[in-house]
């Protein structure tokens, strides 16, 4: 197989690891193995330079958007998604009992949670914090909104 389309297939399986983690690391990685597979094709027989070429393009953009992101992130109005889900009231789809992650409903969307509590379904619960990808919840006897 040519090194350019090893370099696209890594490229695509980075960008989807992304999508699962909105991190923006893998972005550039992905980003990092498609300049990679340009110099590929430019110089097949160069692995050592195709890989420098990728790795020194992802260093440049993390380093570089690091600081705009964190300047985005500090201006007046930014409000982050994670914030927006905290607090927020949902309803328990699949059991949840310490140690062992179930489902819960939060708006129109599902989610992986934790819970300190033994939760059942359809019981009422208010989002406490988030992680990447998982909700921490907790029983919550008030009316649902």
């Amino acid at each position: 197989m040519e090194w350019w389309a090893i370099w696209i297939i890594v490229a695509g399986v980075l960008l989807i690891a992304e999508m699962l983690t909105l991190t923006f690391y893998l972005l550039w990685l992905g980003t990092g193995a498609v300049i990679a597979a340009a110099v590929a094709s430019i110089v097949p027989e160069g692995v050592a330079v195709q890989a420098l070429s990728g790795g020194l393009a992802a260093l440049i953009l993390t380093v570089f958007t690091k600081r705009l992101t964190r300047r985005a992130r500090e201006s007046r109005g930014y409000r982050d998604a994670i914030h927006e889900l905290v607090g927020k009231q949902g309803i328990v789809v699949e059991a949840i009992s310490p140690g062992s992650p179930g489902i819960v409903k939060v708006g129109n969307e599902t989610w992986s949670a934790t819970s300190l509590d033994l939760l059942s379904k359809d019981d009422p619960v208010r989002v406490i914090s988030r992680g990447t990808t998982v909700l921490e919840v907790q029983k919550w006897g008030g009316s649902m909104e």
